[in-house]
């Protein structure tokens, strides 16, 4: 499977020789898998490690409550992720079966129209989050400090929320071309960029959770700016001539691709919105916790994020392999790709969780920041039980990719919503019950459980590759 360069790919390529040599997966798939999901992953880490030393710089700088703060905006920044992952997964179908058919005519039209799309969605989320940010964090907390600090950070981040759907356009673009090197490159760089601008903003100049929040908008805004010239020119400086490139002069608006598009992200942005919405009400029965779990809680989910980046790599790895071989007509072997990059995935997800759940105290102390600090044994609490959920969360990302890559994603909106339906009555129950953090961190292992049951059913029922047939490229020509 070639030479190893970086400590996650070769991570990523032991496990997969790991099941190779044992059958379960076939060696020229799982070779493949690992070239487009490392760069995946690495953008995953990059981009989830910025957000994890956001918290930890906030908590620094300005305590418990910049973190219980920061921790209620997230839920409505992450809406931005929301709208533009759910456009993108259905850029993501009609580029890679397009690439996988060598029909790139139709490429440019369906990346316009999605750029489209996403701006038509954010820019309102962007003007309302400016507008009321105070209100929405007073729905989520009555403490008056969070409140403060919570809505100064959202009204500044809601400046990004257009530019972080644009740069998932423009990832998934690359990634359905076969191309994962360069969106990890260019993401994982304003990852860099972020970190650091925070760090000056937050501690040089004393700006607390303003500071984070601006350098989030501004590294969003580098990225921006970098995927667009890319896709337009067709290359880059150090990275070199890029697999696709798209023309900004012709149409923005094809009905037929739109309604594609439409069809096929509405359910994955219904997801994300149920995934991110869902965090509404759950935020809201933790602050009945108190402050103090409040934090930790927020630590719990940055450790959460990190430890599901590989999902990032193996979802869109999936998406993109199996897509392009739909679009060859390929059902069987389409199918034979989903099978094992879920294992393969779920696998790399099992090693991670064993490793945090051994470290769970120390990681949790990083955050925190003191080993007398009350909320460090409920952190640490509620990671253990991320450790066991996190492994269902990579069955449920994994089982996705192909769902997505054949415009087949009703299902894991059902399973998202199905997920919080169950899980926040059981952190509610923990609120007001003796059943405490138990019922908390049952809520989270359940969150991550239901939907990888209901996503890994309707990948093994096979009705996705049908409807895969009416999103090919002969389905519906389009021109660039």
């Amino acid at each position: 499977m070639g030479r190893i360069p970086n400590p996650i790919r070769l991570v990523v390529y032991w496990v997969g020789l790991a099941l190779v040599r044992a059958g379960v997966i076939e060696r020229g798939r799982a070779r493949r898998t690992t070239e487009l999901a490392w760069p995946r992953i690495v953008t995953g880490v990059a981009r989830m490690s910025k957000n994890a030393v956001d918290v930890a710089m906030v908590g620094i700088a300005v305590g418990t409550a910049g973190i219980a703060g920061v921790g209620f905006a997230s839920p409505y920044w992450g809406i931005a992720f929301a709208l533009g992952g759910g456009v993108a997964s259905g850029t993501i179908a009609l580029v890679s079966q397009r690439y996988g058919a060598d029909a790139s005519s139709g490429i440019g039209q369906a990346v316009r129209s999605s750029v489209t799309i996403v701006l038509a969605l954010t820019i309102p989320v962007a003007i309302v989050f400016w507008t009321f940010a105070e209100t929405f964090i007073g729905l989520l907390s009555n403490d008056p400090a969070t409140i403060a600090l919570g809505a100064e950070y959202l009204q500044v981040v809601a400046l990004g929320v257009p530019f972080a759907g644009l740069n998932l356009i423009g990832s998934r673009t690359l990634v359905g071309a076969d191309d994962a090197w360069t969106p990890m490159v260019i993401r994982a760089g304003g990852a860099v960029l972020n970190i650091g601008t925070n760090a000056v903003l937050i501690f040089g100049l004393s700006l607390g959770v303003t500071g984070a929040a601006i350098g989030t908008v501004l590294a969003n805004i580098v990225v921006t700016a970098t995927f667009t010239t890319g896709l337009v020119v067709g290359y880059l400086p150090g990275i070199g001539e890029l697999p696709v490139s798209v023309s900004p002069r012709s149409s923005y608006y094809d009905g037929p691709t739109v309604r594609q598009l439409v069809k096929i992200g509405s359910p994955m942005v219904g997801k994300n919105l149920a995934w991110r919405l869902g965090e509404f009400p759950l935020m809201a029965i933790v602050g009945m916790f108190g402050t103090t779990v409040v934090a930790a809680f927020v630590v719990a989910q940055r450790v959460r994020d990190l430890m599901n980046t590989p999902g990032w790599g193996f979802s869109l790895a999936s998406s993109s392999l199996v897509g392009q071989q739909l679009g060859q007509g390929d059902e069987q072997t389409a199918e034979a790709y989903g099978y094992d990059v879920m294992q393969f995935g779920t696998a790399v997800y099992v090693v991670s969780s064993a490793i945090v759940l051994v470290f769970a105290e120390p990681i949790a102390t990083v955050f925190v920041g003191s080993p007398t600090d009350p909320s460090l044994p409920v952190a640490v609490w509620l990671i253990y039980a991320t450790c066991i959920g996190i492994v269902f969360r990579g069955l449920s990302r994994t089982a996705t990719g192909p769902l997505r890559a054949s415009g087949d994603t009703r299902w894991p909106f059902y399973g998202q919503v199905l997920g919080y339906t169950i899980a926040i009555p059981l952190a509610y129950v923990g609120a007001v019950t003796p059943l405490g953090l138990l019922g908390l961190g049952l809520a989270l292992i359940t969150e991550m459980f239901v939907p990888a049951v209901v996503n890994y059913y309707r990948f093994s029922a096979g009705k996705w590759k049908e409807i895969s047939r009416s999103h090919r490229p002969s389905a519906s020509p389009s021109s660039d």
